[in-house]
């Protein structure tokens, strides 16, 4: 059925046909051009994180991160299972193994007290995943790569612009990703981020992303031709895709208010709704930092998030559950068989979400708020 109100309206700012139609008239159009350029500094100013490499997608960037750090076969990576695909694809296609650890039932980020138990001789790395925009527990989770000598990867899809006690998500692992989905805060359809941390990483993570040719080194003058260097693909995308990037980074300021006007408001009209009705809201004391990305409820059970969803529905409002956990699906039974995660499943059943974006405003969030308010759980 069609939904008087989505649960994602892409948000366009008015600025993106304008900076694309100038990006044709500069006559470069492959990657690496003036926009290319120009959104990679504004991500950099956004995160602090210096090295900042475009990408087709946040599954691209991922992609990198596993041929950066030489992850290979029989490796071993900790991460979530309550997150999406790519996280695992990313590192399976090395030949490595996901190891998969709950979740903590506040944040519905990984567990941080459970990593040290999982770590084995073949763990290479640690992937976080700041779920909805809201920040891990990285001081612990630092503290522990630091003391097993383990990279981590920030997957800083849901979080750009995040904080965790003030620093810039995506700048404290080793390597962080981002994506630019038209499901995001910030978006071109398509399109993704890398931020390398580490100086040392920079100059092959521009190779890898080139082909595995030093042709960014040849663009800059620094070669007088470029030829094929390493390992690589075609992990680069159009000037046009980043003109579209540019427009929306540019409005971030405002994305970001109007994100969070919305989060807010449900936050603050549903708190008694939920007390009464056995629902749980993003809890605000672990929300401190967070990104607006996404308004998540907890139902009792399963039979009660099935049933709001259905209400809304009915009254045009389209809201959504979210991952189906990776270690019980038919891929991840194969690589870890038997893995039990009592939380991650428990919240798979039981978390929905609301409708929230850019542009939400007035008497669509009206309709919204009414709409959860006048449901009764049974």
């Amino acid at each position: 059925m069609s939904f008087t109100i989505p649960f994602n309206r892409p948000y366009v700012t008015g600025h993106e046909t304008g900076l694309m139609e100038d990006a044709v008239a500069r006559g470069h159009l492959s990657g690496d051009g003036h926009y290319t350029q120009r959104a990679s500094e504004i991500i950099s100013e956004i995160t602090t994180v210096p090295n900042v490499l475009l990408t087709t997608s946040c599954t691209h960037a991922l992609e990198m991160s596993a041929l950066l750090l030489g992850i290979g076969e029989g490796d071993e990576v900790i991460m979530p299972s309550f997150t999406f695909v790519s996280c695992a694809n990313a590192f399976v296609l090395r030949g490595a193994r996901p190891v998969f650890v709950d979740i903590r039932a506040d944040n519905f980020n990984i567990d941080e007290t459970l990593i040290e138990d999982a770590i084995t001789t073949k763990t290479r790395a640690i992937l976080v995943v700041h779920y909805a925009g809201v920040a891990c527990e990285m001081d612990a989770i630092l503290d522990i790569a630091s003391r097993h000598g383990l990279d981590i990867i920030e997957d800083t899809a849901h979080a750009l612009g995040g904080t965790y006690n003030g620093v810039k998500l995506g700048s404290m692992g080793t390597l962080g990703t981002l994506s630019f989905h038209e499901t995001k805060n910030i978006q071109c359809g398509e399109g993704g981020a890398l931020l390398v941390t580490d100086d040392t990483y920079a100059e092959r993570a521009e190779i890898l992303r080139e082909k595995g040719t030093n042709r960014s080194r040849f663009f800059r003058g620094q070669v007088d031709k470029y030829t094929w260097v390493d390992v690589g693909s075609s992990f680069l995308p159009s000037d046009l895709l980043a003109a579209f990037l540019t427009a929306q980074l540019e409005a971030f300021g405002s994305i970001q208010a109007q994100r969070h006007a919305v989060w807010d408001t449900y936050a603050n009209s549903l708190e008694a709704w939920a007390a009464a009705n056995g629902f749980q809201l993003p809890d605000p004391e672990v929300s401190v930092g967070h990104t607006a990305h996404l308004f998540a409820l907890l139902a009792p059970d399963l039979n009660q998030r099935q049933a709001l969803i259905a209400h809304l529905r009915a009254r045009g409002v389209q809201s959504v559950f979210h991952y189906v956990p990776l270690h019980s699906s038919p891929m991840g039974e194969a690589l870890a068989p038997k893995t039990e995660l009592p939380v991650t499943d428990r919240i798979s059943e039981q978390l929905m979400r609301l409708p929230l974006f850019a542009g939400l405003h007035g008497s669509e969030l009206d309709h919204i708020v009414d709409s959860v308010l006048s449901f009764s759980a049974q």
